[in-house]
């Protein structure tokens, strides 16, 4: 079974005590468009409103990016990360980079 990994967008936990800091852990997926919802895109552009599939592939895409930063931190015996965000940057036309990050914690056990 795996361990939990507490994930905040804050610096510290309530009630909770940073035994350790490890470092920085990171996680990161590069996605491009796809040609057919471009198209469909396209013609949601004509009429507005949300473009679900972009929606969907960006949501995918924080999810594969968070789960890369947790394994990255599990690996290094994290219990936590603190201070995470997400980051996007385009790297060619067409595609973009997410990148989850934060600071992998070690918390101190009571008992």
């Amino acid at each position: 079974m795996k361990m939990q990994i507490m994930i905040t967008t804050t610096d510290e936990i309530k009630g909770q005590e940073i035994a350790e800091v490890i470092g920085l852990v990171r996680g990161n997926v590069i996605r491009a468009k796809h040609i057919g919802t471009d198209i469909i895109a396209g013609l949601r552009n004509l009429v507005g409103g949300e473009v679900s599939e972009y929606t969907k592939m960006l949501a995918e895409a924080r999810e594969q990016a968070t789960d890369r930063m947790i394994s990255e931190a599990r690996l290094k015996g994290a219990d936590a990360i603190v201070g995470m965000r997400f980051a996007t940057s385009m790297v060619v036309a067409g595609s973009a980079e997410i990148l989850a990050y934060g600071t992998a914690v070690r918390l101190k056990h009571k008992g």
